[in-house]
């Protein structure tokens, strides 16, 4: 049998870390029954049959957010088997408010503080029996960023469990407030759970809606419990929910007084954290930092000098390839894994048919997407960094910055950051957005930053036609952003979004260095997602396309120079009037578009398939277009900018609530991609020389819209909240 930990505690508290810590590679990611908001689990390292469940970082138990919702729903009624809840040792006082709530719970609780290893270096001592008599629990101290005690805590908490019952509740109130639990305790005690009592009896004197609700209190139970309220409430001179919060906050206080030895020969400057932000977080240097790190970003992973097009370079020609390579340092030739492919289906007696559908097709799609791997290592090496450090919790709050003085909600960029590595966790995570209006436009909006498929997209246009224009792959970030405030202005200027944008708060962590360990783990849990989607995705998709491209509607096997009468041919060639003012109005941009609709980075596996290589995919562009490299930048910016693949086009549809609602978000984004490349191509053609074209008048128009959306005075506040 299972036993189950709940890994709770504030945000920015070290609580992923310590998860990963834990867990190590032996984790899974998913959805809370019924809500949206990620899920994470993993077993114990050594201990299979320990589960560690990762709960949403969270400030309290109070039903104030979808996060805090959900944590309680599942410590209430699912009930693990014990806590571990991880508190910040630098920051005692704030984190122990969660802590009170969780050990009224009853449950088998440990606390463990992080960041001992600050704490001991800042001079300062806490004392772990005081703390731990006092909230009657085991309080132990860990440096999860070194991993030191992170082990030892949950084993030793794995081990209570068996040999200790319901725990005992602190009593943190005061006489007159103990005096009505104890009555409300007593009028509940046959409705909840024993060792949960005391936790209940305290929402109840809060008028907690949901508990009230769930337990179904008669008439005469609710005006009993009301009189012994009200009778707090006059004494204290104070509401029912205040005098619990400040009395907390009173039982804190005289805790950490008693348990923190602050080191009182430590001068008073400005801690490191401080110190760094006053550049990080400048209201000038701010926004040109961020660009900066994006930009080197960028410059590592598709630069032609940089690691990435090295390693993508070497593993498309080399290690993937069809062709042998040559070790480095050495004269050894070794045969890549395509041509140890080949090879292998020559020797067993495979006619050319079935070597062309695995080599060109399935292999060759395939071999493109995984080509690419180490661009998308080191984007995602590069972003968890900057998150395991602190950083892109700054960005957030500069964009929240930056994003209030558009009128949107800040709150907004938490899943635009979240859809840097995948557009549906992105779309998902909207749902923790409580007004409906931000909460839909956000849905809309998240998925133009491109995601780690989408990065594929941009490593193989800077590799084949922008390689002497590196600054070419952040552009696109930034274009994305872009579209982010614009839009959202656009859309906050329309009745049905207008409205004052929801308040964003958020503690910023200490600035501090990731452990090697943390950082290729986030880095590999990415990339093995990625690459999973290749085999899972791509490899069936190539597969597919092959055959429609190999075979008339009789179903009649075509010669390579037969193409011209395939079945992808005329699907291709039936939709390709769509594309022709973005300069790809052929069978074959058609194609490569259409099919990125199920996974992004099919469109490199597509064009790799009609066109083969590098030079082939090239040599395609100039059929395309007299401007080849403004015709792939309109390709770019088109599948970058439209639609997400397909798997986050229906999270959309669900978290914007109605099918009309969905149509308007798919519709909005087709608008602004479809826009966007065609204002590219045209405009571009025009700077190169090629003239004007009937297709520019149209695109002053739409063009001059989007202006007047962007720069019209708001509409009033709708009332629409379908």
């Amino acid at each position: 049998m299972s036993i189950k930990i709940a890994l709770a505690g504030n945000p920015n508290t070290g609580k992923t870390t310590l998860f990963n810590a834990l867990t190590g590679s032996d984790q899974y990611v998913g959805n809370w029954p019924g809500v949206t908001v990620e899920k994470k689990e993993g077993r114990l390292g050594g201990q299979k049959d320990v589960i560690i469940q990762d709960l949403p970082g969270i400030y309290s138990l109070s039903p104030y957010s979808l996060e805090e919702k959900v944590s309680r729903q599942y410590l209430v009624e699912e009930k693990p088997d014990a806590i571990l809840n991880i508190v910040d040792g630098t920051n005692l006082d704030r984190n122990l408010y969660l802590t009170t709530q969780l050990a009224e719970l009853g449950l088998p609780m440990m606390v463990a503080v992080n960041m001992m290893d600050v704490v001991k270096r800042n001079g300062d001592t806490i004392d772990f029996a005081c703390i731990g008599k006092a909230l009657h629990c085991q309080v132990v101290g860990i440096a999860a960023q070194k991993g030191d005690g992170c082990n030892e805590a949950a084993t030793t908490l794995v081990s209570k469990i068996a040999s200790h019952g319901a725990p005992e509740v602190p009593h943190v109130f005061g006489g007159s407030v103990e005096h009505a639990l104890a009555h409300i305790e007593e009028s509940i005690q046959t409705l909840v759970p024993k060792h949960a009592i005391r936790w209940y009896a305290i929402k109840l004197f809060e008028r907690d809606r949901d508990v009230i609700k769930r337990l179904g209190l008669g008439v005469g139970d609710l005006k009993h419990i009301e009189e012994h309220i009200r009778d707090c409430e006059k004494e204290l001179e104070d509401d029912a929910e205040s005098i619990i919060t400040s009395q907390r906050y009173e039982f804190i206080k005289k805790l950490t007084d008693k348990a923190l030895k602050k080191n009182a020969k430590k001068k008073e400057t400005p801690p490191l954290s401080d110190r760094i932000d006053r550049i990080v977080t400048h209201s000038v240097f701010a926004l040109p930092l961020f660009v900066l790190m994006l930009c080197a970003m960028w410059f590592l992973a598709v630069a032609d000098c940089g690691p990435g097009t090295l390693l993508t370079d070497w593993a498309n020609d080399g290690f993937l390839g069809t062709e042998s390579w040559t070790l480095p340092f050495t004269s050894i030739e070794v045969p890549g894994l395509g041509a140890l492919l080949a090879s292998g289906l020559e020797r067993i007696g495979c006619g050319e048919t079935v070597r062309s559908l695995v080599i060109d097709g399935a292999w060759g799609g395939v071999a493109t997407v995984l080509g690419f791997v180490p661009v998308i290592t080191i984007v995602f090496l590069f972003l968890s960094f900057l998150e395991d450090c602190g950083y892109m919790a700054r960005v957030a709050f500069i964009m929240d910055r930056l994003f209030r003085k558009f009128g949107l909600s800040g709150k907004s960029f938490i899943p635009i950051l979240v859809g840097k590595g995948c557009g549906v966790p992105a779309v998902m995570s909207t749902r923790t957005i409580e007004n409906e209006r931000d909460h839909r436009m956000t849905a809309i909006l998240a998925t133009f930053v491109p995601c780690g498929a989408k990065t594929v997209i941009i490593a193989m246009f800077a590799s084949v036609f922008f390689r002497d224009q590196w600054y070419v792959a952040p552009l696109m970030d930034v274009i994305g952003i872009a579209i982010i405030i614009l839009g959202g202005i656009a859309l906050k200027k329309s009745s049905f979004f207008a409205g004052e944008a929801a308040p964003f708060i958020m503690e910023l962590p200490a600035y501090h260095l990731p452990t090697a360990k943390g950082v290729v783990l986030h880095t590999w849990n990415r990339v093995r997602g990625y690459v999973l989607k290749a085999g899972l995705v791509i490899f069936p998709v190539c597969v597919a396309l092959w055959c429609v491209m190999h075979f008339d509607w009789h179903l009649n096997l075509l010669a390579e120079e037969e193409i011209e009468r395939s079945i992808l041919r005329e699907l291709g060639g039936a939709v390709a009037w769509f594309f022709a003012p973005l300069g790809v109005g052929t069978w074959q941009g058609a194609a490569a578009s259409v099919t990125a609709e199920l996974a992004k980075e099919q469109a490199t596996a597509t064009l790799q398939l009609m066109a083969g290589g590098e030079e082939g995919i090239a040599a395609l562009f100039g059929t395309f277009s007299s401007f080849p490299r403004v015709a792939a930048l309109s390709f770019l910016v088109f599948n970058l900018f439209v639609p997400p693949c397909i798997v986050a086009v229906v999270a959309t549809f669900r978290e914007m609530g109605s099918q009309k609602w969905g149509w308007f978000a798919v519709a909005f984004q087709m608008f602004v991609g479809y826009t966007l490349a065609l204002s590219i191509y045209q405009f571009g053609c025009l700077f190169a020389g090629g003239g004007f074209s009937a297709w520019l008048v149209p695109t002053v128009i739409v063009d001059l819209f989007v202006l007047w959306a962007v720069f019209r005075r708001g509409a009033k506040q709708g009332t629409n909240d379908e």
